[in-house]
């Protein structure tokens, strides 16, 4: 999968499929329309891409103080969607300025002149632009003017409620982690890094993590992370430098290696990090 840090310089893609959305936990729903986008990408013999952004939209227009914690850093995103099979990832420098830009401008001046799009599948309660004002409504009017189609997709649902990220954060703040697999497709995972000094990190200071307490985990070991992670580094730290992994993340996901030994991981009312037996230094994925 390649990575773009913005609009600027983007490369001529192949009959373009995009998607647009924060895609926080990359859930069950959202692998729905992932896979589609996937699907129809190979009808057409052209390329998935996904736009979104960091930081979260949330975090640049929410003002009344409260902290989004968020199920990803960039770079678990990357990893999950890379697992799911998309070519692209574009990940927009979100800002104020940016917010203002109508639903109109954006996809005049950023799905049409700078990607593309051939087809644009969105989510069935999708909002884009200024005010939120665009949604798939309003994305079919503009289909004839502009050449492209747009397809919705209805609200998916698990144990008869809707799958969204709001629902499986607070599973996770609530430490059910089971019901929060279900919502995911797959186990909550934390990229963790051990520092200079023995301390325990997440790759994003804004990660949500479960309730203080014991926790049974799964430990893989990676010997090579900045292929992957030092770009979402990049890309938090606001750069507006452009550029592409030039290897593809999956590749870089064979230098893991599973670390089969059982583990506890105590986070602790302060928010610490212990895990027992210690990882060795370096990066590794904890698995809940």
């Amino acid at each position: 999968m390649r990575l773009f840090y913005n609009f600027d310089d983007l490369p001529r893609f192949r009959h373009p499929v995009v998607t647009m959305g924060s895609y926080d936990g990359v859930h069950s729903g959202h692998r729905q329309l992932l896979q589609r986008i996937v699907r129809i990408a190979g009808s057409l013999d052209g390329e998935s891409v996904v736009v979104t952004f960091s930081p979260h939209p949330r975090r640049v227009l929410d003002h009344s103080g409260d902290v989004l914690r968020e199920l990803n850093s960039t770079c678990e995103k990357a990893m999950l969607l890379a697992d799911v099979g998309i070519d692209n990832l574009i990940v927009a420098p979100f800002t104020e300025d940016f917010s203002r830009i109508s639903s109109y401008d954006f996809v005049k001046h950023y799905l049409i002149e700078r990607i593309g799009v051939r087809v644009l599948v969105v989510g069935y309660n999708h909002h884009f632009g200024h005010n939120k004002e665009g949604d798939y409504d309003f994305l079919s009017r503009l289909q004839s003017e502009f050449d492209f189609e747009v397809y919705e997709l209805p609200r998916q649902e698990i144990d008869d409620q809707k799958v969204s990220s709001t629902i499986v954060r607070e599973l996770i703040a609530e430490g059910k982690m089971a019901r929060a697999a279900r919502n995911l497709g797959q186990p909550y995972f934390a990229l963790l890094h051990r520092d200079a000094y023995g301390m325990l990190r997440t790759d994003s200071p804004d990660k949500l993590l479960p309730p203080a307490g014991e926790y049974k985990v799964e430990v893989e070991v990676w010997d090579e992370r900045a292929a992957i992670c030092a770009l979402g580094e990049r890309v938090d730290e606001g750069t507006t430098q452009n550029g592409v992994a030039a290897q593809g993340l999956e590749d870089a996901r064979e230098e893991k290696h599973e670390d089969k030994a059982p583990h506890t991981l105590t986070i602790t009312l302060d928010g610490g990090l212990l895990l027992d037996p210690p990882a060795p230094a370096g990066d590794f994925i904890v698995t809940f």
